[in-house]
């Protein structure tokens, strides 16, 4: 009886590796079956152009390090753009001072501004204006008015440019020309294309 137990062990046993190998295979398919798939790499999408706030009937300050009111920016409506930190403004008003004090002014239709306020593209009926002012040498330079439909304004740089038609004037002197740029800080004024003016002779004294 004991011979033949172990006679049928014996035999059993020549097929328990192939059990075994079996069993493995069907484990082997169960987790395959289950294993969740890989997960999607993630996209970043690019940035909207879309503004992330609006603004409404505001105004903005801003101050120089030693506490002098260096600019102030009114509007009717604004929006800010992330994408590229640009404020985007209806009805502006601008008011910007240097160190001495000195003042410009701009307006226009509509523009876009750097998230500094240090920059600004004035569209539609745009008008800057910097006020008479006294150099280091005690020269009187006169009142400087500068329109378009376009101006580009470096407030920091004191910077005009524009390459579409603008009408200067310069005291009682009027210019007209197809692109301009103005340095005020090196008083160097160039105007290309079409260029006109009418220059008044100053009074004597």
């Amino acid at each position: 009886m004991m011979r033949m137990v172990l006679s049928a062990w014996d035999r059993g046993s020549l097929y328990l590796p192939i059990l075994l190998m079996g069993l493995l295979a069907l484990g082997t398919y169960w987790l395959v079956q289950e294993t969740p798939g890989p997960i999607a790499a993630v996209v970043a999408k690019p940035p909207r152009h879309t503004p992330d706030y609006f603004m409404k009937n505001f105004s903005v300050r801003t101050f120089l390090d030693s506490g002098k009111l260096k600019s102030e920016v009114f509007g009717a409506s604004a929006r800010h753009f992330p994408v590229n930190d640009v404020l985007e403004i209806d009805a502006i008003r601008i008011r910007a001072f240097d160190e001495q004090g000195r003042v410009t002014t701009a307006t226009a239709i509509r523009a876009l501004t750097d998230g500094e306020g240090s920059e600004v593209q004035l569209f539609g009926n745009a008008v800057v204006v910097r006020e008479a002012m006294i150099d280091a040498s005690g020269k009187l330079l006169p009142r400087m008015e500068f329109r378009g439909e376009y101006l580009h304004a470096f407030l920091d740089n004191e910077r005009i440019t524009s390459d579409r038609p603008v009408e200067i004037r310069r005291g009682s002197d009027v210019f007209v020309a197809d692109s301009l740029d103005f340095d005020n800080v090196h008083q160097v004024m160039l105007m290309r294309g079409r260029v006109r003016g009418t220059m008044v002779p100053q009074a004597a004294k």
